[in-house]
């Protein structure tokens, strides 16, 4: 009888066990769901037809954004660095098949799962490839000097004032040692807050210390500044509020 129990008592933390597992499964496939309907950007942005990952059309020329942004520097940033993440990726996935026809914000959102030989470089090339594309459409030309209706009141409310809200996002973005990024992102609750990521990391990432929706996404890895503004990142973090796409960063907001 008693061995019977003990045998009925491993089996019961063992089912357990592998119930929690799929639960916690299941959770990151839904978490990962949530995120891909909700971040705003369609998954044509990053893949073509045939499920390759591409490289989209800038949505505007690339000296459009001067003087804040000059021409050689968008064009390098776009045709070289953001194409040298997409072939990257895509050669990264040629050698874990199975990753063939999952989508961009997918992979990213369940990186821990991804094969050990693919997961640092999907990691970094397929983060590069995503915050590039959201970063060239929160930046534009002509673009209004503030936000408006509902993100202008959830920033208010947070940072009290937009003059405030700059000050602690440039300082963020000062903060980041070396290369990265520096975020506003959303909760569930419509709640902002201002966050940084490291290398090509983003909030979208299962493995990411911050969590959230981006709204705003600004690089600041050097090859986004260096040939206008050379190593002075406050000068373009001064600048870039001439380029914030307003308009896209409220529809992103939701």
């Amino acid at each position: 009888m008693k061995t019977q129990s003990s045998h009925s008592r491993r089996n019961f933390i063992k089912t357990s066990a592998l119930a929690a597992a799929g639960a916690i499964n299941l959770v990151a496939l839904d978490w990962n769901g949530a995120v891909a309907a909700g971040t705003g950007l369609r998954e044509s942005n990053f893949s073509g037809d045939d499920g390759a990952f591409k490289l989209a059309a800038l949505p505007y020329a690339y000296n459009a954004l001067e003087p804040f942004i000059d021409a050689k520097t968008m064009e390098v940033h776009y045709s070289k660095h953001h194409q040298g993440y997409v072939d990257k990726l895509n050669a990264a996935i040629e050698k874990s098949p199975e990753l063939k026809g999952r989508s961009l914000e997918a992979l990213l959102a369940n990186i821990e799962q991804l094969p050990e030989g693919t997961r640092n470089a999907v990691r970094n090339q397929g983060g590069g490839h995503w915050n590039h594309t959201f970063f060239w459409q929160v930046i534009g030309p002509k673009a209004e000097q503030q936000p408006s209706g509902k993100l202008k009141d959830a920033m208010i409310a947070k940072w009290e004032s937009f003059d405030k809200f700059k000050e602690e996002f440039s300082k963020a973005g000062m903060g980041v040692f070396g290369s990265g990024w520096v975020w506003m992102v959303t909760d569930n609750n419509g709640k902002l807050s201002i966050v940084t990521t490291p290398n090509q990391d983003n909030t979208l990432m299962d493995i990411s210390k911050d969590k959230g929706k981006p709204v705003l996404g600004i690089d600041v890895w050097e090859h986004a500044y260096y040939l206008k503004h050379q190593n002075k990142r406050a000068d373009y973090l001064a600048d870039i509020w001439n380029v914030v796409n307003w308009k896209k960063v409220a529809e992103l907001y939701g």
